[in-house]
């Protein structure tokens, strides 16, 4: 990696398989305002970021390197060895197929609370709906900076209760929302506690929240809890799973890096092929 000041902005070049927008759009997190095609504004770390496309590299808005170094350089995943990750999927062919269509991809450190309600706020809906309940739940009970909205807090949504859920239209997903507040906040389940405990014990104590299944509870530990061997299988990977490898798949076959191979897959079937199949 290279870090060049452009003004107030932070051009990072020599930096390989690294795209943001394709790593925004693959499905792993919904707090991202796309501009256009080549530029983009997430939320993380607290504070809002855009960035923009170059010919050599990528720019980001208004950050020091000393802050894209302390915040940004994990949440993007940039000391991962992904070429080395991609070459070691190089013997299955629609693995590689998928890893080379969708190599800019990398899988971002969310904060674990965060990516835990926003996945199960994803139950049974659809992207531009997902994205429009969290924007709600976070202008209502966030706390406002620049234009920026935080994530609210356990403790926020525990004291709002139920009925302080309802101007968001969750519909369903508020009980379930509430749950989580309330097993974080008294202690029933811990986030500290699946940080380190591995991932099986990682997998049943979020499964102690309602609402959470193992679909769910993989995209947690995969995108905010970095469990990379995490594996969360959803109708566009079951459609993989079916099309490429058949009954009795097993995605230990994958190694620890699992859950990268997932996101190759899912992204190779649903923006390429896809959007192929509809030209």
């Amino acid at each position: 990696m290279k870090f060049t000041r452009i003004a107030n902005d932070l051009l990072l070049t020599e930096c390989n398989n690294f795209d943001p927008i394709v790593s925004c759009e693959c499905g792993q997190c919904f707090r991202f305002d796309t501009i256009d095609g080549d530029s983009c504004t997430l939320y993380a770390c607290g504070r809002a970021l855009t960035v923009k496309r170059q010919e050599n590299g990528w720019l980001f808005c208004d950050i020091t390197e000393e802050e894209f170094s302390e915040s940004f350089v994990r949440y993007f995943d940039l000391e991962r060895d992904y070429s080395g990750i991609i070459a070691s999927f190089s013997e299955d062919d629609s693995l590689s197929r998928a890893a080379s269509s969708g190599s800019g991809i990398r899988i971002f450190r969310q904060d674990g609370w965060e990516t835990l309600i926003s996945f199960i706020i994803s139950a049974n809906n659809n992207i531009p709906r997902i994205k429009k309940i969290i924007d709600s739940l976070c202008r209502l009970y966030g706390k406002e900076e620049n234009g920026y909205f935080s994530f609210p807090s356990p403790e926020k949504l525990y004291e709002v209760g139920i009925e302080g859920l309802a101007p968001i239209k969750a519909g369903f997903r508020a009980k379930y929302i509430y749950d989580a507040a309330c097993k974080i906040v008294s202690g029933e389940v811990s986030l500290e506690y699946v940080a380190t405990c591995g991932y099986a014990q990682a997998l049943e104590e979020l499964k102690k929240i309602k609402g959470v299944g193992d679909k769910v509870a993989n995209c947690v530990l995969l995108f905010g809890f970095g469990y990379y061997e995490a594996f969360p299988i959803d109708v566009w990977v079951k459609r993989v799973i079916e099309k490429y490898y058949g009954e009795g798949f097993d995605p230990t076959v994958f190694g620890k890096y699992a859950g990268i191979a997932q996101q190759y897959l899912f992204y190779y079937e649903r923006n390429v092929l896809a959007k192929e199949a509809e030209e």
